[in-house]
Parts: structure tokens; C-alpha cells; sequence
């Protein structure tokens, strides 16, 4: 590729597919690309690297993994028809999402307990965020105060995902410190009341917070600390019931329903001055014509990747269904299962307007920390840029059209499943 295209000072985001050239060039200097971002290796060498609770939190499923494998698979089903002899050479990655200009369609899920992941928490991965102006989410799970990940993400955009204690004065005083420290969208997840049943943590006694580690978001609430007084607990004399008495308020067993959503949308708005407010994990229909009903700005469909139900329609199948129904009528996320650039571009083409990604920056973070998430995320970064160059898109929108898609049909889906079994598990 040539580093000196004259294309590229015509582009309003960077040249990302250089970041192969870059890779390509390092044998020159004595050096080795950092580590393989295959999906498949980039797990296994992830698995080496992480401690076994750290392994089987980040890697589990909802019983036995059929929804994790129904989201691939659905990815499998559609194919891209590129098109060509396109002029791709002034391209742009670039899209908004809530009034911010970003790089691309492309933003950091939230996960909890990152520091499970790495020490450094979720710091290094906000930093990142910022570095490749991508929107990072941060969820109530985290494992870093919510003032320092705003800290390490400075001026980058930043959203807050909500897990929904059922302390309104908790609720109001984590949204109060998220809008304050300049996350400025929030999204409510409803689909995790209480995590699945996920067979290796169980047989494990696989939960952090019950050993006392990664319930520092919480322990710094002033609302939480006034509720770890009154119980008599000391979070220094005893990490493991202060952590646990944090989780319990946040998956806690006990749902919300529809009717507490125009209490959480006003309290939001009144906070932020009217900010954005969306729900993910939507999957049905009824539910995303409900959301609009209520007045969400925007719905995530999400089944969680595969973690809470087991069994459950693939989430871009969800996709389909959800955006003829309601696509023109709120701004539409897509997450759940998402292993490279072209798995991106066909969740625009069923009707996203942007994509989140998690395991992804989860494997790189347990492997190499900062440079680990950098090294995933410009990698996936230059595949999408890659792909739009190879494929005649000149820009996002072009993506965002059902008809670039071909489908396999259940024929073929079947006969390759026989021949390659790896077809139903990656």
C-alpha cells in the first residue's frame, strides 16, 4: 500500500488500512506485529494470558452456548456483494452518533469488571477510546470510579450504561456522577436483572465481586457509602461483603417493568438537560415498539452475546425484524456477536445505524493491556477500512442497504456445517 497516497489528505479520518502496511513493515525494523487478531487465535492466546476466573467470566455463555452460536451463524447466512471499479479513494469511515462526529460505526461495548481483564481496569480502554475518537460506554459493573475512566477518556465521547439498582436515590446519584463527568448518553440494559446461568462460573464460584474485587464504580458512590454505613460494613476490613452488597443492588434479582421507564427517561433528562436515552437488549418487536412508545431516543438490539438466554434468536436476525418495524422511528445499535469489519458493514446493511464491540477489546486488554486494545481495535479499524476500499463503498451510508447483501441458503448452511464444524462454533 503506498504511504505516501495523496489521497489520504483528502480524507476526514485517517488512512486506518496503513495499519496493515505498518504491520507488513515491521520485519524491516527488527520487529514482530504485536499478536494475531483471528478472532479464534486472538481468544485462544486471550485464554493463556487471563487467570482461570478471568478466562471463564469473559468467555461464557447462557447454558449451552446456543444463542453465542446462533449469532454466528446468522453472520455466516448474509454475504456481502461487493461491488467494482468504485472510487473508494477519497473513502470515509466516519459517522455521528447523539450530535458526536466519530471515526467510524464502531464503539466500545460495556463490560463490566475489567480489572479481572488487566489491573489497570478500564483506563487503559477509555484512553484508547479517546485515542481513536471510537465511543466508549462505560457499565455500572465497571471496576473504576466513574470519575477516573472520565479522566483517562478526556475529551473522547462517552456514554453510561445503566444496570438499574432498585434504590432511586442510588439510581439518581450514578447518573448524577455520569452526566458530571461528561457521559452524556444513557443506556439502560434490561435484559440482566441477574447474570444467566453460565455453567463455568457456577461450578467455580466464579463472581469477583463476592472476592472483593472489582466493585470500586460503587464503593466511590457517596449514595452507596452512606448504604455500606448503615449496614455497618467496612469496605477496607471486609472487601467481600461490601462487594457483594454492591453487585446484589445492581443484579439483583428483581425486574423493572414498563412502567418505571418514564420515571428513569424524566430523572435522565432533568440531570443531563435532555440528553439521549436508550434501552438495549431488545429482540422482539413488541418491545421496540414499546420503546418508542415510551419516548427512548434509541434501542441497542442485543442479546448480551449469547450471555443471558440460552436458545434465543440471533441477535441481527433480531435486527431484521425489529428495524422494518420500527427503523424510521428511533436511532437503531446493534451488538452481539461482531468478529470483524464485515460482520460491521452487514449489521448497517440490516438496518443499524451502529455497532458495538466487545469481546473483541476484552481479548486484547487480557492480553497486552493498552497496546493490546489498541492493537485490536485499529486492526479492526483497518479491515473495515479495507473492506469499503475492496468492496466500492465510499462512505457508511452506502453500507446501510439491504440489497448489498446476498443469503445462503439453509442448504448450503447445513451441508458447510457438516463439512466444517468450526462453521457452528466460531
Amino acid at each position: 500500500m503506498d504511504a505516501d497516497n495523496p489521497n489520504r489528505k483528502n480524507r476526514d479520518t485517517p488512512q486506518w488500512a496503513l495499519y496493515q502496511r505498518e504491520n507488513f513493515w515491521k520485519i524491516n525494523d527488527g520487529e514482530k506485529p504485536l499478536f494475531n487478531t483471528e478472532p479464534g487465535k486472538l481468544e485462544d492466546l486471550a485464554k493463556e494470558k487471563l487467570t482461570q476466573g478471568g478466562w471463564y467470566y469473559a468467555s461464557s455463555n447462557a447454558g449451552s452456548s446456543y444463542t453465542h452460536l446462533a449469532n454466528r451463524q446468522a453472520f455466516y447466512r448474509h454475504k456481502i456483494i461487493p461491488r467494482q471499479l468504485v472510487d473508494t479513494n477519497v473513502r470515509t469511515t466516519s459517522t455521528t452518533i447523539f450530535g458526536h462526529k466519530v471515526s467510524a460505526p464502531i464503539g466500545f461495548a460495556p463490560i463490566g469488571i475489567n480489572k479481572i481483564y488487566h489491573p489497570l481496569g478500564e483506563l487503559p480502554v477509555a484512553k484508547v477510546a479517546k485515542e481513536l475518537n471510537l465511543p466508549y460506554c462505560l457499565s455500572t459493573a465497571g471496576s473504576t470510579a466513574i470519575e477516573d475512566v472520565a479522566a483517562a477518556n478526556g475529551d473522547g465521547p462517552r456514554f453510561y450504561q445503566l444496570y438499574m439498582p432498585h434504590d432511586d436515590e442510588l439510581t439518581v446519584s450514578l447518573l448524577t456522577r455520569a452526566f458530571k463527568s461528561g457521559f452524556d448518553v444513557c443506556i439502560l440494559t434490561t435484559d440482566t436483572w441477574q447474570l444467566g446461568w453460565r455453567h463455568d462460573d457456577v461450578a467455580e464460584g466464579n463472581y469477583a465481586f463476592y472476592r472483593g474485587i472489582g466493585a470500586d464504580l460503587g464503593l466511590t458512590d457517596p449514595v452507596f457509602q452512606k448504604r455500606l454505613a448503615a449496614a455497618g460494613i467496612d469496605p477496607k476490613k471486609d472487601p467481600q461483603r461490601a462487594g457483594a452488597m454492591w453487585i446484589d443492588n445492581v443484579w439483583h434479582g428483581r425486574a423493572h417493568d414498563w412502567s418505571k421507564i418514564p420515571w428513569l427517561i424524566k430523572t435522565w433528562k432533568e440531570i443531563s438537560g435532555g440528553k439521549p436515552f436508550c434501552l438495549k437488549g431488545i429482540q422482539s418487536v413488541a418491545d421496540a415498539k414499546k420503546a418508542v412508545e415510551v419516548g427512548v431516543d434509541g434501542i441497542v438490539v442485543s442479546n448480551h452475546a449469547g450471555r443471558q438466554v440460552d436458545g434465543a434468536i440471533a441477535s441481527l436476525d433480531a435486527l431484521e425484524n425489529i428495524v422494518a418495524a420500527v427503523g424510521d422511528k428511533t436511532y437503531i445499535m446493534f451488538d452481539s456477536g461482531v468478529r470483524g469489519g464485515s460482520d460491521v458493514c452487514k449489521a448497517l446493511a440490516l438496518g443499524a445505524k451502529f455497532v458495538w464491540v466487545g469481546r473483541l477489546w476484552v481479548w486484547g486488554l487480557s492480553i497486552m493491556g493498552e497496546a493490546g486494545v489498541r492493537h485490536v481495535m485499529k486492526s479492526l479499524l483497518a479491515d473495515f477500512d479495507i473492506l469499503m476500499t475492496v468492496g466500492g463503498f465510499q462512505n457508511v451510508e452506502q453500507m446501510m442497504d439491504r440489497d448489498i447483501l446476498g443469503k445462503v441458503s439453509l442448504g448450503e448452511l447445513l451441508a458447510r456445517m457438516v463439512k466444517s464444524p468450526l462453521i457452528v462454533i466460531i
